[in-house]
C-alpha cells in the first residue's frame, strides 16, 4: 500500500492499483455475465429494431448500412477478446477442479492431474492407451457375460437341475 497526503494535508493511505491482466480479467467477466442475460439481448435487439425502422428516414443509403454494418463488427472484433479470456478462465478452472479430483482419488493415475500440460503427440498416444484399455475392459465384460450367459443356459437344460425361481411359483 501506498501513502499520500490528501489536500487538507492528511495521510491517506491507498490501496495498491491491480496489474493489467487482473482488471481485464475483472472486466471481461463483467462483461460477460451482463451481455450473457436477457436484457442485453433485448437491448441489441432493439438497436436492430431502431436501425431498420430509421432506414426510410434515410431512403436505405450506404452511410445507414455502413452504420449497422460497421458498430457490428466493432462489437464482434472486441467481444472476440473478452470471450475467450473468460472461457480461458472457465476451462483453467474446470481443469483444476478435474485434477483435483483426480489427485483425490485412490488408484488414479496422477499423470492425468497435469494433462493439458502435454504436447498434441503426447495426448493422441495417451488418447490410444485410453482408448485401448477400455476396448480390453469392455472386451473382458462381454466375455464375461457370454460365460454366464452359456452357464445359464446349460443349467436349464440340465435334467434334474430346478432353477430356484421355478420352484418358488409353483409353491
Amino acid at each position: 500500500m501506498s501513502s499520500k497526503n490528501d489536500k487538507n494535508g492528511q495521510r491517506t493511505t491507498a490501496a495498491p492499483s491491480l496489474p493489467l491482466s487482473e482488471r481485464f480479467s475483472q472486466f471481461a467477466h463483467a462483461t460477460s455475465v451482463w451481455t450473457g442475460n436477457p436484457l442485453a439481448f433485448l437491448m441489441a435487439v432493439a438497436v436492430v429494431i431502431v436501425w431498420v425502422a430509421s432506414g426510410p428516414f434515410f431512403n436505405y443509403s450506404d452511410t445507414w448500412q455502413l452504420v449497422i454494418n460497421t458498430g457490428t463488427t466493432i462489437v464482434t472484433f472486441l467481444m472476440v477478446f473478452l470471450i475467450q479470456n473468460t472461457q480461458n478462465r472457465d476451462t483453467l478452472a474446470i481443469q483444476l477442479k478435474l485434477s483435483e479430483l483426480v489427485l483425490a482419488m485412490k488408484g488414479a493415475e496422477n499423470r492425468f492431474a497435469a494433462i493439458e500440460d502435454l504436447s498434441d503427440e503426447e495426448l493422441q498416444a495417451l488418447h490410444d492407451d485410453c482408448r485401448a484399455r477400455a476396448e480390453m475392459t469392455l472386451n473382458h465384460l462381454e466375455g464375461r457375460k457370454t460365460t454366464e450367459v452359456r452357464t445359464a443356459k446349460r443349467r436349464a437344460h440340465t435334467p434334474g437341475h430346478h432353477d430356484k425361481t421355478s420352484s418358488r411359483k409353483a409353491s
